[in-house]
């Protein structure tokens, strides 16, 4: 059973059923964490990138990537382009599956929440302020960040060694939370195309009580945002030999 692709699947099925999990219980009417805010939702998301790393390691993961930005990042970083399709077919297949299996959990709370925007935040990101040129800046920023940060806790130029051995899941998680509080507010930090897209796709599929429109309009800057962030940084790491 174990191997990388079924890794990636299980790893990323974990980190979004933790993270939108945690978005439904703070927006959903009647739950007891509703209107818990945003320190609670970053702070869960953490944890989340945390718990998926660990599953994916133990379904056969080596790389727990669980997003393809980061896949495309190291792509860059080595020349070597061949998980790229195969990672992100499993990483796109564990969001969508884990946005099903949120939307069951939480289904007695879909029909009594009026807001259709509130729902489609439980599955995908909207920015604050619509503005597709900064929208899209905010996401290549904080991908970009993202990835020279998980490249600094692996890379042996940063003490020498590099991360001590399984505390790197941790250090991982920790970025996570600190980019969501410093640059998450303006476009909810996807950073990650399938922790969007994956989910997206999944509301627009599912019959969820008194849904609006799934805002594919939107959708490509979640994509194209991470994609060209994590493609500048993997630059950046193969400039430096991290």
């Amino acid at each position: 059973m174990r191997g990388a692709l079924f890794g990636e699947f299980s790893g990323t099925f974990m980190m979004m059923l933790l993270g939108d999990g945690v978005v439904a219980a703070c927006l959903l009417k009647g739950t007891k964490a509703e209107g818990s805010g945003w320190m609670v939702i970053t702070t869960a998301w953490a944890f989340a990138v945390l718990c998926g790393i660990f599953t994916a390691n133990l379904f056969g993961s080596v790389d727990a990537h669980l997003n393809p930005a980061i896949t495309m990042a190291f792509a860059v970083k080595t020349g070597d382009y061949s998980k790229v399709m195969p990672y992100l077919c499993a990483q796109m297949g564990g969001s969508f599956t884990a946005a099903a299996v949120v939307w069951l959990f939480y289904y007695p709370h879909w029909k009594v929440t009026e807001n259709p925007a509130a729902k489609l935040a439980v599955f995908c990101t909207a920015p604050a302020i619509r503005s597709f040129g900064f929208n899209l800046f905010s996401e290549i920023a904080a991908t970009f960040v993202l990835v020279i940060l998980v490249g600094s806790v692996t890379s042996k130029l940063v003490l020498t060694t590099g991360a001590v051995a399984g505390l790197t899941p941790f250090l991982v998680g920790c970025l996570v939370w600190a980019i969501g509080l410093s640059l998450g507010a303006t476009t909810g930090y996807a950073i990650n195309p399938a922790r969007d897209f994956g989910p997206r796709l999944a509301h627009a599929l599912l019959p969820i009580s008194g849904k609006g429109g799934s805002d594919w309009a939107y959708s490509w800057v979640p994509i194209l945002g991470p994609v060209i962030g994590a493609s500048l940084a993997g630059y950046v790491l193969r400039a430096m030999g991290a």
